[in-house]
């Protein structure tokens, strides 16, 4: 039987600032558009929050009912390593996509913003077959893609739409930035992970590029992901203060390229977290700086 902090371990805390920060990001580009809504991107922050524990219990049910989890370095898994019934790890995964469905409908229906519901259901269709059914895309290269979309792309503009119902250049640069770190976070996790998802048939991006080229694809995200900080400035100057978080991005990156493997990775994956929460809280915050 888990105890309450392996279950809570098991919800991947660390994984939250993929949550937190396209919200702040989205809630400051919609104060730079004159129509910011705190209560609103409250309500934005706990969807996103509900479905990325919800994600993670699911990715935890299915890898661990698949036998895929069992040798694997990092976080607490509950189903993989038998101190929970998968069965009640299930229900806590379809348990944070109801309570995210009810939060974003109530988001839904404040601001007005109708066909938001088609892509909520689409998030949480999309969140459960990553690694469930029994095709899980996950397994099959594409979960980067997944990522970008919406923990990108969806959570950045549909932050700013329903305070706005408006979007500009640096919300759709914000989005793409915050999108690229997210895939980093991933390609970080399964570049850990290649020898084990090599055994067990999981065919991430990861393990079908290779080592070396995992490595690339990281750094090459980063960097694009501060790019569109630049682009961001282009719509508001004061968004250049994203760039300050390329402070923490710096020593991820060499030790990257340097070869760490295994529990050394596991640094880069919470350095990964930390460099997505401050990007998210600068970007943010540069963009509602634009309104003063």
């Amino acid at each position: 039987m888990a105890t309450l902090s392996q279950w809570v371990e098991g919800a991947r805390p660390r994984t939250l600032p993929a949550a937190v920060s396209p919200v702040i990001i989205g809630t400051g580009s919609a104060y730079a558009l004159g129509h910011g809504n705190p209560g609103y991107g409250l309500l934005a922050l706990l969807v996103a929050l509900l479905l990325q524990v919800g994600v993670n219990y699911a990715n935890d049910y299915s890898d661990g009912i698949r036998g895929t989890d069992q040798q694997r370095v990092g976080p607490v898994r509950l189903v993989g390593q038998h101190l929970a019934d998968p069965g009640n790890v299930k229900i806590a995964a379809f348990s944070a996509f109801f309570f995210a469905a009810l939060a974003g409908l109530t988001l839904v229906a404040l601001s007005e913003s109708w066909w938001l519901l088609v892509v909520g259901g689409a998030a949480i269709l999309a969140a459960w077959y990553y690694t469930g059914g029994s095709r899980p895309y996950g397994y099959s290269g594409f979960g980067e893609v997944f990522v970008f979309v919406f923990f990108g792309l969806v959570a950045v503009l549909g932050t700013v739409w329903t305070q706005a119902h408006a979007l500009d250049l640096a919300s759709w640069a914000g989005a793409v930035g915050v999108g690229l770190i997210a895939c980093s976070l991933l390609v970080a996790n399964n570049l850990r992970d290649i020898p084990g998802d090599s055994e067990t048939g999981k065919r991430t991006m990861a393990v079908r590029l290779g080592d070396a080229r995992t490595r690339l694809l990281y750094v090459v995200l980063l960097v694009l992901a501060f790019a569109a900080v630049i682009v961001a400035g282009i719509a508001h100057p004061t968004a250049w203060i994203g760039l300050l978080a390329a402070a923490l991005a710096v020593p991820l990156v060499r030790r990257v390229r340097s070869g760490a493997q295994g529990r050394d990775l596991v640094e880069v994956l919470v350095g990964t977290g930390r460099l997505q929460l401050v990007y998210g809280v600068l970007l943010g915050l540069g963009l509602w700086l634009a309104t003063r």
